[in-house]
């Protein structure tokens, strides 16, 4: 495997943050490195940290929490996470409400609140410090869920600004603010230098999203 090898480990429940770990794979390749893409609720044999030179860790929300697999993942691999330059990418439906501007102020700031909030969980339970944080918008899939998860999806999104029609799904993945952040993350490794440091969330890169999804 190239020393220029970035692995991206992902953990969904509806496929969208599956889709973004394999859209940012499938980016990286097109820069010329190697990408691997890997479900962190079913790892290949004997994984490690050792063939990569970064790593990016993207966790669907749902009911405020980032996956189980993902939690479980990262505190399994935080010291080799910990030594490569990292990513960690909140896939949520919050984030659209941040990013909608429809919305009024105070329900923006509210959600950014929120998405604050459930990143900070997730990097108080495990203890990991990634360079880079980027909230990312998630989809709902109307049309994939049982009729409760439906009605409790629907009345989220009512609540976070996103669409109430059931007849259909809706993403809300900003895929160009992905790119971008692959072109970041390629340059630096292929330069063989660090991502610019995350301090606080006055640097949180934010692509959009309602609350719960992906």
């Amino acid at each position: 495997m190239s020393s220029k090898s970035i692995v991206v480990i992902y953990a969904t429940r509806e496929g969208q943050t599956q889709r973004i770990a394999e859209h940012m794979a499938a980016a990286i390749r097109a820069r010329g490195l190697t990408a691997n893409v890997v479900n962190a609720g079913l790892l290949p044999s004997g994984f490690s940290f050792d063939a990569y030179s970064a790593a990016i860790v993207a966790a669907s929300v749902h009911r405020q929490r980032h996956e189980q697999e993902t939690i479980d993942f990262v505190k399994a691999y935080l010291t080799e996470l910990e030594r490569i330059p990292s990513v960690f990418l909140s896939v949520s439906l919050t984030e659209a409400g941040v990013e909608d501007k429809n919305a009024p102020p105070e329900r923006r700031a509210r959600a950014q609140t929120d998405v604050r909030h459930m990143i900070d969980a997730f990097l108080a339970e495990t203890g990991w410090h990634p360079e880079r944080i980027q909230a990312v918008a998630g989809a709902l899939r109307y049309t994939k869920y049982n009729f409760l998860l439906r009605f409790v999806m629907k009345q989220i999104a009512k609540r976070a600004g996103g669409s109430t029609d059931t007849s259909r799904d809706h993403e809300y993945t900003d895929w160009a603010a992905l790119d971008r952040l692959v072109d970041e993350i390629t340059d630096k490794v292929s330069a063989g230098s660090a991502l610019v440091p995350f301090s606080g969330f006055g640097s949180l890169v934010c692509v959009k999203t309602p609350e719960s999804v992906a």
